[in-house]
Protein backbone atom coordinates (compact mmCIF):
# COMPACT_ATOMS: atom_id res chain seq x y z
CA UNK A 1 0.00 0.00 0.00
CA UNK A 2 1.25 3.73 -0.63
CA UNK A 3 0.74 4.46 2.99
CA UNK A 4 3.27 1.47 3.91
CA UNK A 5 5.70 2.66 1.55
CA UNK A 6 5.65 6.09 2.64
CA UNK A 7 6.16 4.38 6.36
CA UNK A 8 9.34 2.27 5.28
CA UNK A 9 10.72 5.56 3.67
CA UNK A 10 10.54 7.19 6.89
CA UNK A 11 12.01 4.05 8.96
CA UNK A 12 15.15 4.36 6.66
CA UNK A 13 15.44 8.05 7.40
CA UNK A 14 15.45 7.45 11.19
CA UNK A 15 17.75 4.25 10.62
CA UNK A 16 19.99 6.26 8.85
CA UNK A 17 19.91 9.39 11.59
CA UNK A 18 20.83 6.75 14.25
CA UNK A 19 23.89 5.48 12.80
CA UNK A 20 24.57 8.86 12.65
CA UNK A 21 23.91 9.61 16.35
CA UNK A 22 25.81 6.64 17.27
CA UNK A 23 29.25 7.60 14.97
CA UNK A 24 28.87 10.85 16.92
CA UNK A 25 27.92 10.75 20.93
CA UNK A 26 18.86 16.75 25.77
CA UNK A 27 18.88 19.94 29.51
CA UNK A 28 17.12 23.39 29.07
CA UNK A 29 17.72 27.54 29.08
CA UNK A 30 16.33 30.96 28.00
CA UNK A 31 17.45 32.30 24.59
CA UNK A 32 18.93 35.64 24.02
CA UNK A 33 18.18 37.35 20.50
CA UNK A 34 22.37 39.31 21.30
CA UNK A 35 24.01 35.85 21.68
CA UNK A 36 25.05 34.24 24.92
CA UNK A 37 27.23 32.00 25.98
CA UNK A 38 28.13 29.65 28.47
CA UNK A 39 30.85 26.73 28.70
CA UNK A 40 29.24 23.49 29.01
CA UNK A 41 32.36 21.45 30.09
CA UNK A 42 35.27 19.51 28.26
CA UNK A 43 35.45 18.24 25.41
CA UNK A 44 36.82 15.13 25.87
CA UNK A 45 40.08 13.20 24.26
CA UNK A 46 41.59 16.66 23.10
CA UNK A 47 41.46 18.82 26.04
CA UNK A 48 39.83 21.33 24.20
CA UNK A 49 36.32 22.92 24.60
CA UNK A 50 34.67 22.49 21.10
CA UNK A 51 32.49 26.41 20.99
CA UNK A 52 29.91 26.76 18.49
CA UNK A 53 27.25 29.02 17.52
CA UNK A 54 23.78 28.33 17.13
CA UNK A 55 21.82 31.31 14.56
CA UNK A 56 18.26 31.20 14.17
CA UNK A 57 15.97 33.61 12.38
CA UNK A 58 14.62 35.00 15.46
CA UNK A 59 13.67 34.18 19.04
CA UNK A 60 10.04 34.89 19.22
CA UNK A 61 8.67 31.52 16.63
CA UNK A 62 7.97 28.79 18.91
CA UNK A 63 10.21 26.60 16.29
CA UNK A 64 13.44 28.87 16.88
CA UNK A 65 12.48 28.54 20.50
CA UNK A 66 12.58 24.48 20.83
CA UNK A 67 15.33 24.24 18.39
CA UNK A 68 17.46 26.96 20.87
CA UNK A 69 16.43 25.35 23.91
CA UNK A 70 17.30 21.77 22.20
CA UNK A 71 20.25 22.67 21.36
CA UNK A 72 21.24 23.73 25.21
CA UNK A 73 20.13 20.80 26.25
CA UNK A 74 22.20 18.82 23.77
CA UNK A 75 25.64 20.97 24.71
CA UNK A 76 25.42 20.55 28.28
CA UNK A 77 24.72 16.78 27.49
CA UNK A 78 28.00 16.53 25.40
CA UNK A 79 30.07 19.31 26.89
CA UNK A 80 30.01 21.78 24.02
CA UNK A 81 30.48 25.49 24.62
CA UNK A 82 27.24 26.91 22.60
CA UNK A 83 26.55 30.70 21.99
CA UNK A 84 23.37 31.22 20.84
CA UNK A 85 21.75 34.22 18.76
CA UNK A 86 18.81 35.23 16.49
CA UNK A 87 18.03 38.11 14.07
CA UNK A 88 15.60 40.45 16.05
CA UNK A 89 12.94 39.53 13.19
CA UNK A 90 12.31 36.78 9.90
CA UNK A 91 14.76 39.25 7.26
CA UNK A 92 17.06 40.51 9.62
CA UNK A 93 19.82 39.32 7.44
CA UNK A 94 22.11 41.76 8.87
CA UNK A 95 21.44 40.70 12.52
CA UNK A 96 22.36 37.01 11.29
CA UNK A 97 25.66 38.35 9.56
CA UNK A 98 26.94 40.03 12.58
CA UNK A 99 26.42 36.86 14.62
CA UNK A 100 28.55 35.07 11.89
CA UNK A 101 31.06 37.63 11.93
CA UNK A 102 31.07 37.04 16.04
CA UNK A 103 31.62 33.38 15.74
CA UNK A 104 34.86 33.59 13.52
CA UNK A 105 36.36 36.68 15.41
CA UNK A 106 35.88 33.96 18.82
CA UNK A 107 37.70 31.30 16.46
CA UNK A 108 34.49 28.84 17.29
CA UNK A 109 34.92 25.41 15.84
CA UNK A 110 31.63 25.56 13.91
CA UNK A 111 27.97 27.22 13.57
CA UNK A 112 24.75 25.68 13.35
CA UNK A 113 22.24 28.52 11.21
CA UNK A 114 19.01 28.59 9.77
CA UNK A 115 19.87 31.05 7.32
CA UNK A 116 17.35 33.97 6.50
CA UNK A 117 18.00 34.29 2.96
CA UNK A 118 20.49 34.65 0.07
CA UNK A 119 22.08 37.64 2.08
CA UNK A 120 23.71 35.88 4.49
CA UNK A 121 25.62 33.79 1.58
CA UNK A 122 29.50 35.55 1.67
CA UNK A 123 29.07 35.64 5.10
CA UNK A 124 28.89 31.86 5.37
CA UNK A 125 31.42 31.55 2.81
CA UNK A 126 34.20 33.50 5.14
CA UNK A 127 33.19 31.79 8.12
CA UNK A 128 33.92 28.79 5.98
CA UNK A 129 37.25 30.08 4.66
CA UNK A 130 38.02 30.87 8.56
CA UNK A 131 37.82 27.04 9.22
CA UNK A 132 34.79 26.84 10.77
CA UNK A 133 32.11 23.76 10.03
CA UNK A 134 28.62 25.51 8.79
CA UNK A 135 25.55 23.37 9.06
CA UNK A 136 22.22 24.57 8.09
CA UNK A 137 19.37 23.25 9.61
CA UNK A 138 15.50 23.89 8.83
CA UNK A 139 16.11 25.81 5.46
CA UNK A 140 18.89 24.71 3.33
CA UNK A 141 20.91 27.38 1.75
CA UNK A 142 20.42 28.32 -2.16
CA UNK A 143 22.32 26.84 -3.41
CA UNK A 144 22.78 23.93 -1.30
CA UNK A 145 27.10 23.85 -1.17
CA UNK A 146 27.46 27.11 0.35
CA UNK A 147 27.07 25.22 3.65
CA UNK A 148 29.50 21.89 4.60
CA UNK A 149 26.12 20.02 5.03
CA UNK A 150 21.99 20.91 5.50
CA UNK A 151 19.89 19.08 8.34
CA UNK A 152 16.52 19.64 7.59
CA UNK A 153 12.84 18.47 6.63
CA UNK A 154 12.55 18.12 2.79
CA UNK A 155 10.37 20.89 2.70
CA UNK A 156 9.03 20.38 -0.70
CA UNK A 157 7.86 16.95 0.19
CA UNK A 158 6.40 18.84 3.53
CA UNK A 159 4.23 21.14 1.45
CA UNK A 160 3.41 18.26 -1.05
CA UNK A 161 2.02 16.28 1.28
CA UNK A 162 -0.70 18.96 2.47
CA UNK A 163 -0.89 19.52 -0.96
CA UNK A 164 -2.00 15.38 -1.85
CA UNK A 165 -4.26 15.91 1.38
CA UNK A 166 -6.05 19.14 -0.02
CA UNK A 167 -6.93 17.65 -3.27
CA UNK A 168 -8.15 14.35 -1.93
CA UNK A 169 -10.56 16.33 0.55
CA UNK A 170 -11.38 18.23 -2.29
CA UNK A 171 -12.28 15.06 -3.78
CA UNK A 172 -13.22 16.83 -7.19
CA UNK A 173 -14.53 20.41 -6.00
CA UNK A 174 -13.21 23.73 -7.27
CA UNK A 175 -10.27 24.64 -5.27
CA UNK A 176 -10.23 28.63 -4.40
CA UNK A 177 -6.63 28.52 -2.78
CA UNK A 178 -5.53 31.42 -0.76
CA UNK A 179 -1.48 31.01 -0.88
CA UNK A 180 -0.06 32.98 2.80
CA UNK A 181 3.61 32.60 2.29
CA UNK A 182 6.92 34.30 3.84
CA UNK A 183 8.00 37.31 1.56
CA UNK A 184 7.36 38.95 -1.61
CA UNK A 185 10.65 40.93 -1.75
CA UNK A 186 13.42 37.74 -1.33
CA UNK A 187 14.22 34.20 -2.10
CA UNK A 188 14.02 31.48 1.02
CA UNK A 189 13.92 27.91 0.01
CA UNK A 190 11.58 27.02 3.01
CA UNK A 191 9.41 29.77 0.90
CA UNK A 192 9.43 28.27 -2.01
CA UNK A 193 9.81 24.77 -1.77
CA UNK A 194 6.49 24.42 0.99
CA UNK A 195 4.63 26.60 -1.61
CA UNK A 196 5.52 25.22 -4.96
CA UNK A 197 5.62 21.36 -2.72
CA UNK A 198 2.20 22.22 -2.29
CA UNK A 199 0.85 23.36 -5.48
CA UNK A 200 2.78 19.99 -6.89
CA UNK A 201 1.07 17.78 -4.11
CA UNK A 202 -2.29 19.26 -5.86
CA UNK A 203 -1.28 17.88 -9.37
CA UNK A 204 -0.94 21.95 -9.93
CA UNK A 205 1.73 22.30 -12.90
CA UNK A 206 4.36 25.25 -11.51
CA UNK A 207 6.59 27.24 -13.43
CA UNK A 208 10.30 27.69 -11.60
CA UNK A 209 10.66 26.04 -8.29
CA UNK A 210 12.98 28.88 -7.44
CA UNK A 211 9.87 31.67 -8.27
CA UNK A 212 6.78 31.82 -5.95
CA UNK A 213 3.23 32.49 -7.87
CA UNK A 214 4.65 32.08 -11.61
CA UNK A 215 2.10 29.08 -12.19
CA UNK A 216 -1.46 29.67 -13.85
CA UNK A 217 -3.81 31.40 -11.94
CA UNK A 218 -6.80 29.12 -12.61
CA UNK A 219 -6.71 25.46 -14.61
CA UNK A 220 -6.81 21.60 -13.19
CA UNK A 221 -5.52 20.15 -10.35
CA UNK A 222 -4.90 16.61 -11.23
CA UNK A 223 -4.40 14.63 -7.70
CA UNK A 224 -7.28 12.22 -6.82
CA UNK A 225 -10.78 13.03 -8.47
CA UNK A 226 -8.80 16.21 -9.97
CA UNK A 227 -11.01 19.39 -10.68
CA UNK A 228 -10.53 23.07 -11.46
CA UNK A 229 -8.76 25.64 -9.25
CA UNK A 230 -8.59 28.98 -8.97
CA UNK A 231 -5.70 31.16 -6.94
CA UNK A 232 -7.47 33.91 -5.05
CA UNK A 233 -4.24 35.24 -3.66
CA UNK A 234 -0.62 34.98 -2.67
CA UNK A 235 0.48 37.15 0.08
CA UNK A 236 3.48 37.80 2.10
CA UNK A 237 3.06 37.54 6.27
CA UNK A 238 6.51 37.63 7.33
CA UNK A 239 5.33 33.87 9.12
CA UNK A 240 3.92 35.14 11.71
CA UNK A 241 0.07 35.76 13.20
CA UNK A 242 -0.80 38.84 13.22
CA UNK A 243 1.31 38.42 9.28
CA UNK A 244 -1.52 35.34 9.05
CA UNK A 245 -4.79 37.51 9.86
CA UNK A 246 -3.81 40.53 7.50
CA UNK A 247 -3.06 38.12 4.92
CA UNK A 248 -6.12 36.25 4.92
CA UNK A 249 -8.15 39.56 5.65
CA UNK A 250 -6.63 40.75 2.36
CA UNK A 251 -7.22 37.54 0.71
CA UNK A 252 -11.47 37.39 1.26
CA UNK A 253 -11.65 41.29 0.45
CA UNK A 254 -10.18 39.65 -2.79
CA UNK A 255 -12.16 36.69 -3.03
CA UNK A 256 -14.62 35.85 -0.34
CA UNK A 257 -15.19 31.92 -1.66
CA UNK A 258 -12.36 30.37 -0.60
CA UNK A 259 -12.35 27.25 0.85
CA UNK A 260 -8.51 25.77 0.89
CA UNK A 261 -5.96 27.61 2.92
CA UNK A 262 -2.18 27.15 2.60
CA UNK A 263 -0.12 28.57 5.01
CA UNK A 264 3.69 28.48 5.43
CA UNK A 265 3.66 28.08 9.25
CA UNK A 266 1.66 26.91 12.25
CA UNK A 267 2.30 30.64 13.56
CA UNK A 268 0.84 32.03 10.21
CA UNK A 269 -2.39 30.06 10.73
CA UNK A 270 -3.21 30.78 13.82
CA UNK A 271 -3.59 34.20 12.12
CA UNK A 272 -5.49 33.09 9.04
CA UNK A 273 -7.91 31.01 11.31
CA UNK A 274 -8.82 34.39 13.41
CA UNK A 275 -9.68 36.24 10.05
CA UNK A 276 -11.74 33.16 8.94
CA UNK A 277 -13.86 32.84 11.98
CA UNK A 278 -14.38 36.77 12.13
CA UNK A 279 -15.44 36.85 8.77
CA UNK A 280 -18.14 33.76 9.52
CA UNK A 281 -16.72 30.87 7.92
CA UNK A 282 -16.56 27.54 9.97
CA UNK A 283 -13.08 26.36 9.72
CA UNK A 284 -13.40 22.29 8.46
CA UNK A 285 -16.57 23.05 6.54
CA UNK A 286 -16.42 26.05 4.49
CA UNK A 287 -12.74 26.19 4.53
CA UNK A 288 -9.55 24.07 4.98
CA UNK A 289 -6.60 25.14 6.17
CA UNK A 290 -3.05 23.39 5.84
CA UNK A 291 0.48 24.05 7.46
CA UNK A 292 3.95 22.65 7.62
CA UNK A 293 5.46 22.91 11.18
CA UNK A 294 4.22 20.25 13.71
CA UNK A 295 4.90 22.09 17.14
CA UNK A 296 2.65 21.13 20.05
CA UNK A 297 0.04 24.55 19.69
CA UNK A 298 -0.22 23.49 15.82
CA UNK A 299 -0.85 19.78 16.57
CA UNK A 300 -3.56 20.88 19.17
CA UNK A 301 -5.02 22.75 16.79
CA UNK A 302 -5.19 19.85 14.50
CA UNK A 303 -6.64 17.92 17.28
CA UNK A 304 -9.68 20.43 17.95
CA UNK A 305 -10.36 21.09 14.55
CA UNK A 306 -8.81 24.09 13.31
CA UNK A 307 -6.07 23.27 11.03
CA UNK A 308 -7.10 19.93 8.64
CA UNK A 309 -3.69 18.64 8.22
CA UNK A 310 0.22 19.71 9.05
CA UNK A 311 3.16 18.53 8.12
CA UNK A 312 5.29 17.60 10.84
CA UNK A 313 9.44 18.33 11.13
CA UNK A 314 11.71 18.01 14.36
CA UNK A 315 13.67 20.71 14.96
CA UNK A 316 15.67 19.46 17.94
CA UNK A 317 16.71 16.48 16.47
CA UNK A 318 18.22 18.50 13.68
CA UNK A 319 20.18 20.78 16.22
CA UNK A 320 21.06 17.59 18.43
CA UNK A 321 22.40 16.11 15.06
CA UNK A 322 24.23 19.21 14.35
CA UNK A 323 26.24 19.79 17.68
CA UNK A 324 27.54 15.97 17.50
CA UNK A 325 28.64 16.08 14.13
CA UNK A 326 30.63 19.63 14.80
CA UNK A 327 31.87 17.98 17.87
CA UNK A 328 32.97 14.64 16.01
CA UNK A 329 35.09 16.58 13.04
CA UNK A 330 36.69 18.85 15.81
CA UNK A 331 38.05 16.26 17.36
CA UNK A 332 39.41 14.29 13.74
CA UNK A 333 36.56 12.59 13.50
CA UNK A 334 34.51 12.34 9.74
CA UNK A 335 31.79 14.26 8.53
CA UNK A 336 28.24 13.38 8.19
CA UNK A 337 27.07 12.51 4.68
CA UNK A 338 23.69 14.00 2.60
CA UNK A 339 20.59 11.19 2.63
CA UNK A 340 18.23 12.82 0.82
CA UNK A 341 16.96 11.45 -2.44
CA UNK A 342 18.77 14.18 -4.52
CA UNK A 343 21.87 14.01 -2.53
CA UNK A 344 21.77 17.87 -1.16
CA UNK A 345 20.70 17.47 2.58
CA UNK A 346 20.95 14.52 5.68
CA UNK A 347 16.66 14.30 5.87
CA UNK A 348 15.79 14.35 9.28
CA UNK A 349 11.96 13.24 8.23
CA UNK A 350 8.54 14.47 7.98
CA UNK A 351 4.97 13.01 9.11
CA UNK A 352 1.72 14.40 8.19
CA UNK A 353 -0.67 14.40 11.36
CA UNK A 354 -4.50 14.56 10.33
CA UNK A 355 -7.69 12.83 12.30
CA UNK A 356 -8.85 12.70 8.21
CA UNK A 357 -6.78 10.73 6.32
CA UNK A 358 -6.59 10.52 2.90
CA UNK A 359 -5.59 8.06 0.33
CA UNK A 360 -4.03 10.54 -1.97
CA UNK A 361 -1.47 11.14 0.54
CA UNK A 362 1.93 9.05 -0.27
CA UNK A 363 4.89 10.98 0.23
CA UNK A 364 4.59 10.73 3.83
CA UNK A 365 3.21 8.44 6.35
CA UNK A 366 0.02 9.89 8.04
CA UNK A 367 -0.46 10.39 11.68
CA UNK A 368 -2.84 11.01 14.46
CA UNK A 369 -3.29 14.48 16.37
CA UNK A 370 -2.44 12.59 19.68
CA UNK A 371 0.78 10.33 17.82
CA UNK A 372 1.79 14.62 16.70
CA UNK A 373 1.32 16.05 20.28
CA UNK A 374 3.44 13.09 21.31
CA UNK A 375 6.05 13.26 19.54
CA UNK A 376 5.65 17.34 18.72
CA UNK A 377 8.16 20.06 19.84
CA UNK A 378 7.37 23.42 21.50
Amino acid sequence: MLERRASLRLLAVLAAILLIMTACGSDDDATDTSGDSGDSGDSGDSGDTVAVSLITKDSTNAFFVAMQEGAREKAAELGVDLTVGSGQEEGDDQGQIDLIENAIAAGQDGILITPMSVNVNNAIQQARDAGLYVIALDTPTDPPDVVDITFATDNCLAGEAIGQWAAGKLNGETAIIARLVIFDDRTVSVDYCRDNGFLRGMGIDIGELTVIGDEPETGSYTTGAGGEYEIACVEATGANEEGGRTGMETCLSINPDINVVYTINEPTAFGAIAALEAAGKTVGEDVFVVSVDGGLAGVQRVQDGGIQSTSQQYPLLMASLGLEAIKEIAEGGAPPENTSADGTFFDTGVALCTDDPMDTVTVAPQETSQYCIDNAWG
